[in-house]
């Protein structure tokens, strides 16, 4: 509430209460800003519609035609993970615009000099979609696996909730999301362009595991691992051998990509201006 004050010319003038920047307080501004845009629902609803409509659409493949050579290895798991591919895009993109839109438009100034310290702007940004993308992943994924488990049943692939791995898979495909929007995140303020940082994106999970390919033997079994989408997958898939990493390692492995994302990110945002 204001007080009133009597200045020395006799003028009434309002006092206004401080208000410090918390930590609070600045991911309180920034999970409001994130609804606020219209790319966040659109995106968010991609990202999901993907990973449930894919998913559903492979159970229903695999019912059809459950000795295709292409459904081999299919499990309930790997048939409802289907669409995490493109579930993935849908939400680093997200995470993405989440930090360069503001650069594209110019508010990022505003959003620095409420904040001046800068840090606890990427720390909050980062935080509120990596929940986001986390909380999206895993619902999709639970969601899809229990309709997809009931389109199979009866078949060779099919699992329920109560199967060795299958939580901690499904558990797995929605933290490997949320650090993907978080990964994201750290992109668009590292380039502070939208096209830049999907640009990054799409090559780090995509193209360069495509591009492995072309390397000698040694080489892909000695590096492809440890790549982001690589690692990612170890996180969430059933079964691994030798040319894999162990869902633990695949965390380890993700979790360090994110930091060193975020780390690149911070410095820039200390080093230079807006």
């Amino acid at each position: 509430m204001s007080t009133v004050v009597e200045s020395p010319a006799g003028v009434e003038q309002p006092v206004r209460p401080a208000y410090r920047v918390t930590g609070p307080r600045v991911l309180r501004s920034e999970w409001t800003k994130l609804w606020s845009l219209r790319s966040t629902w659109i995106t968010l609803g991609l990202g999901l519609v993907f990973l449930v409509a894919f998913g559903l659409i492979a159970a229903a493949q695999f019912k059809s035609r459950p000795m295709d050579e292409d459904f081999a290895h299919a499990t309930a798991v790997s048939l409802a993970l289907f669409g995490l591919n493109f579930a993935q895009l849908a939400l680093g993109v997200l995470g993405v615009l989440v930090t360069a839109g503001e650069y594209s438009t110019g508010m990022i100034r505003s959003t620095l000099a409420a904040v001046p310290r800068r840090l606890p702007v990427l720390w909050s940004k980062s935080a509120v979609f990596g929940l986001v993308a986390l909380v999206a992943g895993l619902v999709g994924a639970f969601i899809t696996f229990v309709i997809a488990g009931g389109i199979v049943s009866g078949t060779p692939a099919a699992m329920t909730l109560a199967d060795a791995g299958v939580v901690r898979s499904l558990l797995g495909a929605g933290l490997y999301l949320g650090l993907v929007g978080v990964i994201g995140t750290a992109l668009g303020a590292l380039l502070r362009s939208v096209a830049g940082g999907i640009a990054m994106l799409v090559g780090a999970l995509m193209l360069i595991p495509g591009l492995m390919s072309l390397l000698p033997a040694s080489w892909q079994n000695n590096i492809g691992p440890y790549l982001p989408s690589n690692a990612g997958q170890a996180m969430f898939a059933l079964t691994h051998d030798s040319t894999s990493l162990s869902p633990t390692a695949g965390l380890v492995v993700s979790l360090g990509w994110t930091v060193l994302a975020l780390a690149g990110a911070a410095y820039r945002l200390k080093r230079t201006d807006a």
